[in-house]
């Protein structure tokens, strides 16, 4: 198709999806010639019709119930409703989950995903997230799935968001938009180099709205990794001076709570 001809393979996925004459599913047939199949854990070729080798599944820990009522961390009591952060502080957000625990193999599938091009892994990831928490999303009535947004000039060298690819696979599972309503105005350190008080000072002032006007009332905010929610915190509070009534979140991998 000459909409494509001539493009990087970044490029190619960013126009196909952006292109409203194409149907959904065609543009996931598409997006799999461009990216094939590769296993999250070894990082070796799928066979078709698979996404993860089937030993390799152990290895990736799930984030099942007890979860926190908050932010979606793991608990080890049913009595339990929140975690302790969640306990001492109040977050913006209305409610989120993540697919896995975050450590071992998944980290390094991580890893790889942001930093390697590893993009064909957030198909497994969506599915799982599909699978796992498809009901809560459904329930929560989500009209919109919104990426955590990367500051401009750093997705143009790493050549992608992992948020947004993890956005985009998601949108097709579950048949709901992928909207980029947020975008970074200023570059920040990382999260996880900051303390609490830190990452909260770090992250002021640093989104903005992309549109005038957001029609949506319940959105689903998406990330690869939650740590204390200062991110999601921010781009809610975005999101809520906009009209938005419900930020709920979903994310790749979480830490263990307490």
């Amino acid at each position: 198709m000459d909409i494509f001809f001539g493009r990087g393979k970044n490029d190619l996925s960013k126009r196909l999806f952006r292109e409203p004459r194409l149907p959904q599913r065609f543009k996931e047939e598409v997006f799999s010639l461009l990216f094939p199949g590769r296993c999250p854990v070894c990082d070796e070729v799928l066979a078709v019709g698979l996404q993860i080798c089937r030993p390799c599944r152990p290895f990736l820990l799930r984030a099942r119930e007890p979860v926190c009522m908050r932010c979606g961390k793991p608990l080890e009591s049913e009595r339990v409703e929140y975690c302790q952060d969640c306990t001492a502080g109040k977050h913006l957000f209305r409610q989120g989950r993540a697919v896995f625990l975050y450590g071992g193999h998944m980290k390094s599938s991580l890893y790889r995903f942001k930093y390697h091009g590893r993009q064909e892994y957030a198909r497994f990831y969506a599915s799982e997230a599909a699978v796992v928490w498809g009901q809560w999303m459904k329930s929560r009535g989500i009209e919109a799935v919104v990426p955590i947004p990367m500051y401009r000039p750093k997705e143009r060298v790493r050549g992608y968001n992992q948020a947004k690819v993890f956005a985009r696979a998601l949108s097709i599972t579950l048949g709901i938009p992928m909207l980029e309503l947020v975008r970074r105005v200023r570059d920040t350190v990382p999260q996880k180099e900051l303390n609490h008080k830190e990452r909260k000072h770090n992250l002021k002032n640093a989104f903005q709205l992309q549109t005038d006007i957001v029609k949506y009332r319940r959105v689903l905010l998406a990330d690869d990794i939650y740590t204390t929610g200062s991110t999601m915190d921010a781009v809610t509070e975005v999101l809520l001076r906009a009209g938005v009534v419900d930020v709920y979140f979903i994310c790749i991998s979480i830490g263990e709570g307490a």
